[in-house]
């Protein structure tokens, strides 16, 4: 669906972007297999994709498991209504190996029956999208009890800084989704969407 008062952003190409980002998306190229198209949207700014890239990497650096990481990711993903997002760390996710039916309540934006220190994790990061960090003492005491650290909070703030960097920029930019998200598996419409529409 478009939005009618916004335009399509490029996107670019190696060639075509510009001088600054030419090499980070070769770089993503490399790590990808493929160019995906956030990052030749977010190519438009080369301080928009090294930000963007550096938060990601960082992310995948720290103390968060694959499975901790690719739960934040959709939980925020689905908060903002990002379909690009949500489709692709559906993937992610399943790569992760997360269980379908996580993957599928963290899609629809329910609680996880299954796993209660990643439905502590999930709950957590709700609250610090909702409530813009302003999270209630209670609410970080659960997140705490469940094992969750200090580390782990400052680091789902990083995580929450990168998936707004993307999911804000394909709500403007009107990223076009990658071949694969046509695919039933993985894509995705918020539910008030749908609602709307029916």
């Amino acid at each position: 669906m478009s939005t009618p008062h916004l335009t399509p952003f490029p996107v670019h190409t190696v060639d075509s972007a510009p001088v600054g980002s030419r090499e980070l998306l070769r770089s993503a190229e490399q790590a990808w297999g493929f160019l995906p198209k956030l990052h030749a949207v977010l190519a438009e700014s080369p301080a928009a994709l090294e930000a963007y890239m550096t938060l990601f990497r960082l992310v995948g650096e720290s103390s968060l498991s694959a499975q901790q990481q690719q739960v934040a990711y959709l939980t925020v993903s689905a908060l903002h209504g990002c379909r690009y997002c949500v489709a692709g760390h559906t993937y992610l996710a399943q790569q992760a190996g997360l269980p379908s039916a996580v993957v599928q309540a963290l899609r629809r934006g329910e609680p996880i029956t299954t796993d209660d220190r990643l439905e502590a994790l999930r709950r957590f990061v709700t609250r610090l999208v909702l409530d813009r960090g302003q999270v209630a003492p209670e609410e970080v005491a659960a997140f705490h009890a469940a094992g969750h650290t200090r580390q782990n909070l400052l680091e789902l703030i990083t995580l929450v800084a990168t998936k707004t960097i993307s999911n804000y920029a394909n709500h403007l930019a009107l990223t076009p989704a990658e071949a694969f998200m046509a695919d039933p598996a993985y894509a995705w419409a918020p539910p008030q969407t749908d609602a709307a529409l029916a």
